[in-house]
């Protein structure tokens, strides 16, 4: 069965210790629910910088990338049926992007 990477856009910080108990408290349900599926249960990012040939660019506050995880799948389909459940696109404050590790 292949990998699949949930990249995670959008978010925000919990604005309370009880809201961020309410919040951790989903995505450990969530990620109960998806059990051995979950292979690496990932994390939330940082600010990020973007690299290429012409430089480093400071992408100015907006991260393209809060978080990430990696789940096994049948396919695309199961993996995106999956991440439906992601308490960022429950709450509407995100969205995950799906994504199959290609084996090299």
């Amino acid at each position: 069965m292949p990998d699949f990477v949930f990249a995670y856009h959008g978010g925000k910080a919990p604005e309370s210790p009880e809201e961020g108990k309410q919040v951790m408290a989903a995505w450990q349900a969530w990620f109960q629910n998806l059990g051995d599926a979950v292979v690496i249960p990932g994390a939330p990012v940082g600010m990020s910088k973007t690299v290429s040939a012409s430089g480093v660019a400071d992408d100015g506050g907006a991260n393209p990338i809060s978080g990430y995880s990696v789940v096994k799948a049948a396919d695309i389909a199961a993996a995106t049926e999956m991440a439906k459940g992601c308490p960022m696109v429950v709450s509407g404050n995100g969205s995950v992007e799906v994504a199959e590790v290609m084996e090299m």
